[in-house]
């Protein structure tokens, strides 16, 4: 088996375009739409997916999203800040989830 977050891998898509090519379409014009200047600047956008993929702990999202959002125009500051909102996320998430061990210590 190889080394299932080797930069290989992603070529491997293809064939989930083959096998399912209707909803990998929409999946790619529903990304292009998302990371599109609207409201919100492709730059923001993208500093808030660099954010997103440290949550979701995706490799391949990080690469490509810190590539992405240093060709929009943020800075390396800019990125490490939107990198430790995610951290501070995180972990604000775990210390919520303590109310529940909480509420489990008063029910032994």
């Amino acid at each position: 088996m190889s080394d299932t977050y080797s930069s290989e891998n992603l070529k491997k898509l293809a064939k989930m375009g083959e096998l399912a090519p209707q909803s990998m379409q929409a999946f790619q014009q529903f990304d292009r739409q998302a990371f599109a200047e609207g409201a919100l600047s492709v730059k923001s956008k993208e500093l808030i997916a660099v954010a997103a993929a440290h949550i979701t702990r995706c490799p391949f999202c990080i690469d490509a999203h810190v590539r992405r959002a240093k060709k929009a125009g943020a800075t390396n500051q800019e990125i490490a800040e939107s990198i430790m909102v995610a951290t501070a996320m995180n972990a604000g998430a775990s210390l919520a989830h303590g109310a529940v061990a909480m509420e489990s210590l008063e029910h032994p």
